[in-house]
């Protein structure tokens, strides 16, 4: 009897043993496939956060208060090393700022999870972004004295009026008259849609005076970056080219100036000095949604 020919036969591993062999193999393969997407995928995840976070955001624009420039539903692309190497924000920059203590007083509590995700995907530009976030355009930076109208229904900055061609048609530069010195390291800012723009000019009654600190802006809507039929570059506004760089009467010394007062609006006196903290009594707003 040929014993090796028996041992050879007995040792051949059966068809459904081999079959139960290959489906491991496939499953294990695939469980390794699985655990190197997800990986990736998390690598990804972190890579664009982090990059959210450090250099450019996408930013949600959730209302009409920048158009015509930005659409409600636009993404612009926000960036935050724009201001980080000494120069700051100028006139004429759209801006994303965090409004808390100058828009808005105190930041409305959240569930710490649900917060957490919803701040992930703000930052990602998957949904709006939070409450306390706004994109406005610099009209006056720290020194400028800011008023409201001259006789041709213009800004004036420092004295120099200002055609502001970026304004939503039909929308005039403002129907609250006022005449503020920005503080030093604040900003006057103000939407493009001003009948549709809760600004610098509904505040002015609140503590700060409307005025956004510099130290709270997030960064500098350079892009439009989806939908892809919007992409464009955000351009500083010419219409500042010939501003001087500082109002002679902005000495900084507290001297109290006051706003020239429409009929059916308060007359507000503003502070010059750092920080335009004094009391004021609350301007007419115009309302609208803000963003």
């Amino acid at each position: 009897m040929d014993t090796e020919a028996q041992h050879t036969e007995r040792d051949r591993p059966s068809e459904a043993e081999e079959r139960s062999r290959s489906v491991h193999f496939r499953r294990a393969a695939c469980a390794v496939f699985r655990r190197r997407y997800a990986l990736t995928g998390l690598a990804c995840a972190v890579f664009l956060l982090l990059f959210a976070h450090f250099v450019i955001q996408p930013f949600q624009i959730p209302s009409r208060s920048m158009e015509p420039t930005l659409r409600t539903g636009d993404r612009v692309l926000v960036n935050k090393l724009a201001y980080r190497f000494g120069s700051g924000p100028g006139r004429g920059d759209v801006i994303v700022f965090d409004g808390t203590g100058s828009f808005v007083q105190e930041a409305p509590e959240t569930n710490p999870v649900a917060g957490l995700l919803h701040g992930a995907a703000a930052a990602l530009g998957l949904t709006e972004p939070a409450d306390t976030d706004f994109v406005k355009r610099v009209v006056g930076v720290g020194g400028d004295r800011v008023t409201c109208c001259d006789k041709g229904g213009r800004v004036e900055v420092n004295g120099v009026p200002v055609d502001e061609d970026y304004l939503h048609p039909g929308d005039t530069p403002s129907q609250v008259p006022f005449d503020i010195v920005v503080p030093e390291g604040t900003l006057w800012v103000m939407g493009d849609h001003r009948s549709h723009s809760r600004d610098s000019r509904d505040h002015l009654g609140s503590p700060g005076g409307g005025m956004v600190p510099v130290d709270k802006v997030i960064g500098r809507a350079d892009w439009i970056g989806w939908p892809l039929g919007r992409w464009a570059t955000v351009h500083r506004a010419a219409a500042f080219r010939d501003v001087p760089e500082q109002a002679a009467s902005a000495s900084g010394d507290g001297a109290v100036r006051e706003s020239v007062a429409a009929p059916g609006h308060a007359r507000v006196p503003v502070a010059a000095g750092p920080g335009g903290r004094g009391v004021r009594e609350p301007v007419a707003g115009q309302g609208g949604s803000h963003g």
